[in-house]
C-alpha cells in the first residue's frame, strides 16, 4: 500500500484552475430538511461510549513518547503499522483526544497534561516547520520527513486546531495556554498565499517550491481559511472566506454545496461549531445544516447502490476516502466518485453522528451486530470493509487509520456532549475570523456547556 498517495487522494478531486475561483459564488437553498435530531437511547449512548472508548485507546497507545507524535495508522488488533510514520493531522486529533479521555475519566488528568506538553513542547522547540507549517507525515520517533511528504496547509492547520483544543480544555494550565498561543502565532499564512491576494495552497515540496494546487472550492479547508483570517500576526484578508467556490450538488431531492467525499463535510465541523450560523453576503450558508442535508443525501445515494451491492442498505452505508481492497482510495458520492466496489467505510457514519444521529448511530450498531468481532476490534472499527468481496467472501482491513478513528471520535463526542466544540470555540482566533467574515445567527441557538462524565479507566 502507497501511502504517499494519501495526503494527494484526498485532495485530488479540488484541483480546479485557480483562475476561476472568482467566477462563481453560489448561494444555498434546500428544498428539504433532516429535522431535528431525537435524543439517543440509552443503549445508543451506551454503544456510542464504547466505540469512544476504543477510538480513544488508538490515541492513548500510537503515541511516540519523544516526540508526542501519532502514528498515522496501525493494525486492528493494535500491533502498530511497523513503519513508525506518524502524521501532523493525527497528532491534532490525538492532542483533542487526550482531552476527551481525560474528561470521561479514561485515563488520569494529570497523565493526559503530560502527553500534551510532551507533544506541544516538541511541536513548538524540536519539530522541523516553514514558516510555522508541518509535514504532512513525520517518523514518529525523529520528526524527520516521511513518504516524500510535502509540508502541507491543511494537515497544519489539524495539527493546530488539536493544540488549541487542548488550549481550551487545560485552561488553567499557563504551559499548555503558552505553547499553543506561541504554536499558532508562528504561523505564516501570508506566506502560504504564494502571491495570491486570496487564496491558500495546498503546500510547500523541499525542494521545488509550492505546489500548484490551491483551495479554491468548499472542502475541509474551511477550518484552515477561519485559522487563517484570524491570525493575529499573519492574516489573510477576510475576503478570501468568498472567494473560494461553493459548488452546487443537486440529488434527488437534496440541494448542497460539497466539495467531494463525506469527509469533507467533517473534518472543519469536528472543531469549529457551526450551528445556528449562516455567513454573509454573497453566500448567506448555514454550513452545519448543508453537512446534514450532506449526510442525508449520501444515504440515500449509498442505498441506491443496493442493486449492485447487495451489502448496502438502509442501516447499512458510507462510503469516503479510505482503504480498500486495492489500496487507499478516494470514492464517495453524491455525485459518483468511483470506481465503488461495494466496499462499506465505517467513520463515514461515524464521521457525521455530530449531524445526523438519527441515521448514523442504526448504521454503526447494524455493522458490529451483523459482522461483530470481524470488524470491531481494540481500536473500534476497521477502516473498511467489503461484505461480498471476490467468491462472495468478506474482505476485512487489517488497518485503522488515525485520522478516519480520529474523525469518528470528535464527531460522536460531539454529537453526545459537545465538548470539543465548546472547547476549540473558546479560542480568540477563530472567534474573530467569524467576526470579520460576517457571520450570524441563523435561529436561535442553545449554549453549550461541558458535561461531566463518570469516572472509569480504559
Amino acid at each position: 500500500m502507497n501511502r504517499e498517495r494519501s495526503g494527494s487522494s484526498r485532495r485530488e478531486f479540488l484541483w480546479l484552475s485557480a483562475g476561476a475561483v472568482l467566477a462563481a459564488r453560489s448561494a444555498l437553498s434546500a428544498p428539504l430538511h433532516p429535522g431535528t435530531p431525537k435524543p439517543l437511547r440509552p443503549q445508543e449512548k451506551a454503544f456510542l461510549e464504547d466505540y469512544e472508548r476504543r477510538c480513544f485507546r488508538y490515541f492513548w497507545e500510537q503515541w511516540d513518547s519523544h516526540t508526542g507524535l501519532f502514528m498515522d495508522r496501525a493494525r486492528l488488533d493494535g500491533r502498530g503499522s511497523g513503519n513508525n510514520v506518524g502524521s501532523s493531522a493525527a497528532t491534532g486529533f490525538g492532542l483533542t483526544a487526550l482531552c476527551i479521555g481525560a474528561s470521561h475519566g479514561w485515563v488520569p488528568r494529570e497523565q493526559a497534561r503530560t502527553r500534551v506538553l510532551t507533544s506541544l513542547r516538541y511541536i513548538w522547540s524540536h519539530a522541523f516547520h516553514d514558516h510555522g507549517w508541518f509535514y504532512h507525515f513525520m517518523d514518529a520517533n525523529t520528526g524527520a520527513r516521511r513518504l516524500n511528504s510535502e509540508i502541507s496547509s491543511v494537515d497544519s492547520a489539524l495539527l493546530l486546531a488539536g493544540a488549541l483544543t487542548a488550549q481550551g480544555y487545560f485552561s488553567n494550565d499557563r504551559e499548555i495556554r503558552l505553547l499553543a498561543k506561541q504554536i499558532f502565532e508562528r504561523v505564516d499564512f501570508v506566506w502560504m498565499l504564494n502571491g495570491s491576494p486570496l487564496i491558500l495552497t495546498h503546500g510547500v515540496n523541499p525542494g521545488s517550491g509550492f505546489l500548484k494546487s490551491r483551495w479554491v472550492a468548499y472542502s475541509e479547508a474551511s477550518i484552515l481559511y477561519l485559522m487563517a483570517i484570524g491570525s493575529p500576526r499573519h492574516p489573510i484578508p477576510a475576503d478570501s472566506w468568498y472567494a473560494w467556490l461553493r459548488p452546487q450538488v443537486k440529488y434527488q431531492d437534496w440541494k448542497f454545496i460539497s466539495g467531494g467525499p463525506l469527509f469533507t463535510h467533517q473534518y472543519a465541523h469536528a472543531w469549529v461549531d457551526f450551528r445556528h450560523q449562516k455567513d454573509g453576503d454573497p453566500s448567506y450558508i448555514d454550513y452545519f445544516e448543508n453537512s446534514q442535508i450532506a449526510t442525508y443525501a449520501h444515504r440515500d445515494f449509498c442505498i441506491s447502490l443496493q442493486s449492485q451491492y447487495s451489502g448496502y442498505g438502509p442501516n447499512m452505508w458510507g462510503i469516503t476516502v479510505s482503504d480498500g481492497p486495492g489500496g487507499y482510495v478516494s470514492w464517495g458520492g453524491p455525485p459518483y466518485n468511483g470506481p465503488i466496489n461495494g466496499t462499506l467505510v465505517p467513520c463515514a457514519a461515524a464521521g457525521s453522528v455530530m449531524f445526523a444521529p438519527e441515521i448514523c448511530v442504526p448504521v454503526l450498531q447494524q455493522m458490529r451486530e451483523v459482522y461483530g468481532d470481524k470488524i470491531y476490534g481494540r481500536y473500534g472499527f476497521a477502516d473498511s470493509f467489503n461484505p461480498n468481496w471476490k467468491d462472495e467472501k468478506l474482505w476485512v482491513d487489517q488497518d485503522v487509520i488515525g485520522i478516519d478513528v480520529g474523525i469518528s471520535l470528535l464527531s460522536i463526542e460531539n454529537a453526545v456532549t459537545g465538548n470539543v466544540w465548546r472547547w476549540f470555540m473558546a479560542n480568540q482566533y477563530v472567534r474573530n475570523a467569524m467576526e470579520r467574515v460576517g457571520f450570524r445567527l441563523a435561529t436561535p441557538g442553545i449554549g453549550i456547556r461541558e458535561v461531566t462524565t463518570r469516572a472509569s479507566r480504559i
